[in-house]
């Protein structure tokens, strides 16, 4: 197996996929978000008031949501990890809008055969934006 880092055209794929998954956010663009992760009872995603375990959860938080730019107020630092060709991590770290705390956002994404590109776990959280040392 291949698990060379970051290969120029495998992170260019995933960053264009993680950009449109982040304009869907604001957009609630409900069948792109859907897109986005794996159709499987198996899928996490972890966000700020609510657990999905496996897509059909997942979905029904999505339909929930109103939309809007939602709780990032600004990106502080992107990063893209890909392995190969076929595995990815994204990590967003961002400043929570309107309060003194940092947003995390981590997404592990997996390229399936004849599916493309999916989001197989994902997980948001806050912490505070002082250090505590």
């Amino acid at each position: 197996m291949d698990l060379t880092p970051n290969i120029p055209e495998i992170v260019d794929e995933v960053r264009a996929r993680f950009e449109r998954y982040e304009q869907a956010l604001i957009d609630k663009n409900v069948d792109v978000l859907d897109a986005t992760f794996w159709r499987s009872p198996h899928t996490i995603r972890y966000a700020m008031h609510e657990n999905g375990y496996g897509f059909d959860e997942i979905h029904a938080h999505r339909v929930a949501r109103p939309p809007g730019p939602g709780i990032k107020e600004r990106r502080i630092r992107l990063e893209i990890l890909t392995l190969g060709r076929d595995i990815a991590t994204v990590n967003l770290e961002f400043k929570i809008r309107g309060k003194d705390l940092v947003g995390r956002q981590s997404q592990t994404w997996v390229r399936f055969s004849g599916d493309g590109w999916k989001v197989i776990a994902a997980h948001v959280s806050t912490m505070d934006s002082k250090p505590l040392w």
